[in-house]
This record gives structure tokens, C-alpha cells and sequence, in this order.
């Protein structure tokens, strides 16, 4: 929806209008875990002093878990009540949270301090949105604006509160007056029509909603609210708008529902049906746009607050719990599908990314247990059936994603993209479980269907070298891997691999550090690495790589010959490459 709008100018823009001190603007680490902060008994709360609070909430903070953040700088601020920096803390991190009750009890704290703070009166004038006090609404609104999407987002929602409060005619020329960036007119046709139709304005409000639609026919909410409009004039129209838009965007759940709706006769109700729900409308519209273009914290914002006014809002949910899963705090992504109503079409994506977001939180029956539920439901579901199938991979139960990605592959059409993918993955599955002729069939399957794809290249290239098998069509397509692939660690150890394996073991010492240097803690690459070590002779250095291998926590099936190393090294080279090697020396000493 918002393409056009350059990426770099929404990060400078959600930061500066906001200057969060709080959960998302906090630096992270490179790989964020799960908040470590454990939170303190009753007693222990009681005892903290405010600098033990406040440092407590920054950690929290840095972690990325605002509800501890926001209880730390809370307890922090009861302590010190006139610490207005414990205050904006504790209302932005009580905003990040979605405690919007306690954000609002505390921008009420914040304006009486600082009348102008932007943030502190978009909360209020939500709130008074929600309560329908729309006057109180529109002021507090007018005052949080700053730049251009937050202009933009106080308008609208100005608008809405204008409508709310009887006088749609003003409500649309305000949000026509307003001018700015090329990526406007869609919101505010989409809005403008919106209340027209609510206002019985349809005739304006179609016109509206096709120019919202023709602005951009991928953006979903353009192309639902004016299939919705016309289904009430045109059911034929209205079904045109939906095909279209599902051949662009396949098999979408709420234009797989209107489709079905609309062939059955039925007049669609609006997009949205109330004041409070068009300014949800607004904060999901563009807090989601947001989310994927660097704005994270201006998305959090929006996205808490169109939930304050839309609890059930089901595309806000997936897109808030998505930018959970972008910070990687999956703990906190699962509370959010969570809420997604049973009811609502996109239940079933919400429970698949559930599942996803469980099995990273290493609860993985539970998230197989939702696919397998998803899947009995409907076992033509491919992406729910791929979900299963790889989550099963992950955690090594080859021989149920055998099972699971053949499922998948039975529902193939031949209209798909990637289909390599669905063979690949079973051919993984079924190697790693010990069937390597259908492996060997599947990887080939996948190489026919994507020829040279880099992934398959290296894998059956690295099996059949493993295997002593067409060790030079193996080297080739490795060879071919690393050349698409020169930075992936994985491919450049199959390489330095299939050197070893066919005993040039200085060529396999000088690929092998390449690959240690680009993935250093993988225990299969240090341990091959050792292994060549220990061929060329540099046997303390292979000992540590064994060591350090066992340290990384392999495989259990390899962990016993990994230690059998540490302990007697290498039996003795046997390669045809050593043979000749030694001959050659016995020829030379004979000379």
C-alpha cells in the first residue's frame, strides 16, 4: 500500500516523531533471545529502589519485553512521582505493551507537565474516540501532529471523529483539504469514501472507493471495501473486483470468503461500520504498511492503538504479531494469534503462524499439534501442510516429514511456483532417514524442476560424495554451488568435504577454514575441519577443532566419534590418493 513511499524517510520519521526511549527503540543485541528478566516476588518489588527499578526497566527494555519495562518504570515512578523522565518512560513502555488503559492514566500525567507532547494527546484522542467523546477527540488529535504520516494519521482520524460527531460533509472536506506526499490520495480516498457510504452518500462514496481501488489493485483493504460497495449495486462487479484481485494474490481468506459470499447473493456489509472502527481502520492501515519499512516503533504505536479501538481486528493482530516475529520475540508474537478470533477467516493463517512462532519458542508438540489440526481440517491446505513438514525437519523427525511433504506433493497442480521445493525438502527428509534411493530420486526431481538451483546442486553433490558415488559429476555440481553461493558456509564445506573425501587434503584444509570462518559455530564444519588437520599432519589443531565440535553440541549419533577422535585421532589413511601418494614416495626412494 504504500510503495512509493521511500523506506529510509519512515525509519527518520517514526523515530524523530516519536523519540521512543522505550522497548522497540532500545538497541538489541544481533540475535535478541527471549526476555531473560526474571521478575520480582511481591517482597522483592518492595525492597527495589528506584535506581534498582529503573535498571531493571532498561534491561527489560533492551530485551525488548515492554510489559516488564513498563511495571519496572511504573514501580520506579511510584517511588519518585515527580521524575518526569520516569514518567514518559513509563507511558511509552505502558503504549508498546498495549496497556492502553495505564497509558492513557499516565498521558494524562504527561500533558499536565508538557501540554504540546504528541504522543501523550494521539493516546487521549483515541480514547476519547473509543468513550465517543468526539470533540474532546478531535482536539487532542490536531495537537499530536508533527510530519507527514503523522499529519496524515491525525486527519483521518479527525475525520472520523467528525463523523462520529454528526457532520460527514465536514468530515470529508477536512480530509480533502489536506496535501502532502504522492502516497496520500489512497488513504483518503479509501477514508472519504468510507464515511460516505456510512452516511448514505453511496453514489460519492463508490466513486471514492474505485479511485482508492484503481490507485493500487494489490492493496487488499482497497479492493475489499469497493468489491463490499459494489455487492450492494452489482454482485457481478463486485465478483469481477474479488477474481481479479485473487489472480494477482492467490487465495487470500477474506477474498476467498467474499468471493463465496458474493457468488451466494449477499450484499456485503461496509469495510467498516462505526467511527471507532474507520479509525482503526486508519492506524492498522498505514501502522502496517510501517511495519516492513524500517518504522517498527511508529507501527507498534498505531497498531496498540487501533487495537484499543478494534480489539477483534483480525489483520491488525496478524500484522502486529508479525512484527513481533520481525524482532524476534516469539513469546510475544504467540499472545497476539492468540487473540484472533475462532470466528474470523483468517483464524486458520493465525494458527499457522502460531504454530511457527511455538515451535521457536521450543514448544514444538504444541505446534504440531495445531498443524496437524489445520491440516485434518483441510488437507488441502499446502502451506499448512509445508509448515508441518518443516517444523518436523527442524527438530529431526525425518521420517513423519516424509510423510508430511508427500502430502503436500499430492495436492500439487502443476500451476504452483517453486514446486522444487516440496521435493527437495522430502528428499532432505528422506536421506536423513536412511531411504537414500527415493532421496536420490527426489533431489533429482528438484534439480529437473530448477536446474543448477544451488541448494540441491550441493546436497545431492555432497551425498553422493559422502557415498563414494560420481565423485567427479559430485565435484562439479558442488563446484557450481559454491560459484552461486560463494558467502553460504554450508555449500563451502561441502566443497572443502568432497576435497577430503577424495583425499586432496590441502586443498580441503584451505576450503574448510573458509567455511569456519563464515559459519564458526557449527559443529559438522569443525569437525571436518579437524579431520583435515589431523590428514595434513597439524594434529594438535585437530584435536582442538574436535573439541570445539563436541562443545557445539552435535548430533547425539555423532557425538561418540567426534570424542573417539579427541581421544585416538584418525586410523590411518586408506584413500586411493594415499595409496598412490605412498607408492610414490616408495618409487622415489628406489631412485
Amino acid at each position: 500500500m504504500l510503495s512509493r513511499l521511500n523506506s529510509l524517510t519512515i525509519a527518520a520519521l517514526a523515530v524523530a516523531t516519536l523519540v521512543l526511549q522505550g522497548p522497540l527503540a532500545a538497541q538489541t543485541p544481533d540475535h535478541p533471545t527471549e526476555s531473560s528478566v526474571a521478575f520480582p516476588t511481591r517482597e522483592e518489588l518492595r525492597e527495589m529502589t528506584v535506581s534498582g527499578s529503573y535498571l531493571a526497566a532498561r534491561h527489560a527494555s533492551i530485551e525488548r519485553d515492554a510489559g516488564s519495562a513498563a511495571e519496572f518504570y511504573r514501580l520506579a515512578l511510584s517511588k519518585d512521582p515527580k521524575n518526569n523522565e520516569l514518567l514518559d518512560r513509563a507511558f511509552i513502555s505502558s503504549l508498546a505493551d498495549g496497556n492502553i488503559d495505564e497509558a492513557v492514566k499516565l498521558a494524562n500525567r504527561v500533558v499536565k507537565i508538557d501540554k504540546s507532547n504528541r504522543v501523550a494527546r494521539l493516546v487521549l484522542g483515541i480514547h476519547d474516540l473509543k468513550l465517543k467523546r468526539y470533540d474532546s477527540a478531535k482536539r487532542n488529535i490536531n495537537q499530536s501532529v508533527r510530519g507527514p504520516i503523522t499529519d496524515l494519521v491525525a486527519v483521518l482520524l479527525s475525520g472520523w471523529a467528525e463523523y462520529g460527531a454528526g457532520d460527514a460533509q465536514a468530515a470529508v472536506a477536512n480530509i480533502d483539504k489536506l496535501t502532502g506526499p504522492e502516497w496520500y490520495p489512497i488513504f483518503k480516498d479509501l477514508h472519504t469514501g468510507l464515511i460516505m457510504q456510512l452516511s448514505g452518500n453511496q453514489k460519492e462514496a463508490g466513486i471514492r472507493l474505485e479511485r482508492a481501488h484503481k490507485l493500487d489493485e494489490t492493496a487488499l483493504r482497497m479492493a475489499d471495501a469497493y468489491a463490499r460497495w459494489l455487492s450492494r449495486k452489482d454482485s457481478a462487479a463486485a465478483l469481477a473486483v474479488y477474481e481479479a484481485y485473487d489472480k494477482k494474490l492467490a487465495r487470500h481468506p477474506l477474498v476467498v470468503e467474499g468471493i463465496r459470499e458474493t457468488k451466494a447473493g449477499k450484499k456485503l456489509s461496509p469495510l467498516v461500520e462505526s467511527p471507532q472502527a474507520g479509525a482503526a481502520e486508519a492506524l492498522y492501515g498505514i501502522g502496517a504498511s510501517l511495519t516492513r519499512r524500517g518504522g517498527e516503533d511508529l507501527a507498534l504505536v498505531y497498531l496498540q492503538l487501533a487495537l484499543h479501538l478494534a480489539p477483534n481486528h483480525a489483520l491488525a493482530l496478524l500484522s502486529l504479531g508479525d512484527l513481533y516475529e520481525s524482532v524476534k520475540k516469539p513469546q510475544m508474537a504467540i499472545k497476539v494469534y492468540e487473540r484472533v478470533p475462532a470466528s474470523s477467516p483468517l483464524h486458520r493463517n493465525a494458527q499457522v503462524q502460531l504454530a511457527t512462532d511455538l515451535d521457536a519458542a521450543d514448544r514444538s508438540d504444541e505446534a504440531i499439534g495445531i498443524l496437524k489440526k489445520v491440516t485434518q481440517e483441510d488437507p488441502k491446505d499446502i502451506e499448512a501442510i509445508m509448515a508441518l513438514g518443516n517444523i518436523e525437519r527442524g527438530r529431526k523427525k525425518f521420517a513423519d516429514c516424509v510423510g508430511t511433504y508427500s502430502s503436500a506433493i499430492d495436492q500439487l497442480t502443476g500451476t504452483e511456483n517453486n514446486t522444487w521445493v516440496y521435493y527437495y525438502f522430502r528428499g532432505i527428509c528422506e536421506e536423513r532417514s536412511k531411504q537414500w534411493d527415493k532421496a536420490e530420486a527426489d533431489m533429482k526431481k528438484a534439480l529437473q524442476l530448477k536446474p543448477e538451483q544451488p541448494h540441491v546442486l550441493n546436497y545431492l553433490g555432497y551425498s553422493w560424495i559422502d557415498r563414494g558415488l560420481y565423485l567427479d559429476d559430485a565435484m562439479k555440481m558442488i563446484k557450481r554451488a559454491v560459484e552461486q553461493r560463494p558467502d553460504d558456509g554450508y555449500i563451502v564445506d561441502s566443497l572443502g568435504w568432497a576435497y577430503y573425501r577424495i583425499g586432496n587434503y590441502q586443498d580441503a584444509v584451505k576450503h574448510l577454514e573458509r567455511a569456519i570462518d563464515l559459519k564458526p559455530e557449527d559443529p559438522t564444519i569443525n569437525d571436518h575441519l579437524g579431520d583435515a588437520y589431523w590428514r595434513v599432519g597439524r594434529t594438535l589443531e585437530a584435536r582442538f577443532q574436535w573439541a570445539h565440535a563436541r562443545d557445539l553440541k552435535p548430533d547425539p549419533e555423532d557425538l561418540p566419534k567426534i570424542e573417539a577422535k579427541i581421544e585416538n585421532g584418525l586410523p590411518p589413511d586408506e584413500t586411493p590418493a594415499a595409496a598412490a601418494a605412498d607408492k610414490k614416495k616408495d618409487n622415489d626412494k628406489g631412485g
